[in-house]
């Protein structure tokens, strides 16, 4: 493999009692299989150095800047060093866990600010684990958000997108208990989502003109206000005015016969209402090759779509194609559009 021309990945830590450093390690012994994108991660050489003996895994490393990872990445995984200590042991975080993870994806998020990466590619977190150090967001998602906007001094609105060649969808509502959907969901959350995803999908995934089906939130979508009134009287007008301002959008539909294969052939994505609507089709359909994709920001951030894992950290057998899923896809997109003003 050649050395990288221009900006490459910046590569996050994420939990480092999780599987991100072990999938990071494997990605890059078998870069060549698997034909990656140039990339470096974000965490610390002596940790690394020290996980990989731990898993049986020949990876050299090479402490960068990140102007020098694009070099470095066929001959050692560069690693550009966080400077704080890194400790826990696979599957057991310990006090090192949450300012590593936070201060990798800070890292990350001010070099793709700084033109010194092409994309953020995230490795899971703990949300556990991080509240429990005083970490205020409920996730990967919110950070992100609140990181760009401090960057650029604009609101930004971030969305989570859920990728996969089958399928592809939005949870309008995302990290909150299920009861609270009902006041948090508005007419006007649906349509700011649904203008970043149709904006996005455009930009970034080259779709000339994107297909937005709009899920019900209630059984069979409300039946016209018979179970329940949200569909008719929050999902309906979001639908509407999306269609006035341009953007080719139905529904609301009945969420429970919008994910058959004929279903998805009609649409390039799908707005779901809350979390798990959205959530459980496509890890069912695409569980091992699923990407998380933040749209709405300044630039590019994918993710793997699996958590920490620790059960299996440390024993060699995490499935790596998430990942490289993330890696190809940050790269894809960070070439078709480097740069989104965010939409408001």
């Amino acid at each position: 493999m050649s050395a990288a021309a221009g900006p490459v990945l910046a590569l996050t830590l994420g939990e480092p009692a999780g599987i991100g450093p072990d999938l990071a390690l494997s990605v890059w012994r078998n870069r060549r299989d698997f034909d990656t994108p140039a990339f470096y991660l974000i965490g610390e050489p002596d940790f690394l150095t020290s996980r990989a003996r731990a898993l049986g895994l020949d990876v050299p490393l090479a402490a960068v800047t990140p102007a020098q990872a694009g070099a470095a990445f066929a001959r050692a995984l560069p690693v550009v060093a966080l400077g704080l200590p890194v400790t826990a042991a696979p599957g057991k975080p310990d006090a090192t866990s949450a300012p590593a993870a936070i201060a990798s994806i800070r890292r990350a998020v001010a070099d793709v600010m700084a033109g010194y990466a092409a994309a953020v590619v995230t490795n899971p977190i703990a949300k556990n684990v991080l509240t429990r150090a005083g970490f205020a967001e409920p996730g990967h998602t919110e950070f992100l958000g609140r990181l760009a906007q401090e960057a650029t001094g604009k609101p930004v609105t971030p969305v989570m997108m859920l990728w996969s060649p089958e399928l592809a969808v939005v949870p309008v509502t995302i990290h909150i208990p299920l009861r609270q959907v009902f006041s948090v969901l508005s007419a006007e959350l649906i349509v700011q989502t649904g203008r970043i995803v149709a904006r996005d999908l455009s930009a970034r995934f080259r779709v000339a003109r994107p297909r937005l089906v709009v899920a019900g939130l209630n059984p069979h979508a409300g039946e016209d206000g018979t179970l329940g009134e949200e569909d008719r009287d929050i999902v309906a007008p979001a639908v509407a005015q999306l269609k006035a301002e341009g953007i080719d959008a139905r529904g609301p539909l009945s969420a429970d016969t919008l994910f058959h294969a004929r279903a998805r052939a009609g649409y390039d994505v799908a707005l779901c209402m809350y979390h798990d609507q959205a959530l459980i089709p496509i890890k069912t359909l695409a569980f091992d090759h699923g990407v998380n994709v933040t749209l709405g920001l300044p630039f590019v951030r994918t993710s793997p779509d699996h958590g920490t894992a620790f059960d299996i950290a440390g024993t060699g057998k995490p499935d790596p194609s998430s990942l490289v899923a993330a890696l190809k896809l940050a790269a894809r997109l960070a070439a078709n559009a480097p740069t989104l003003v965010p939409v408001h």
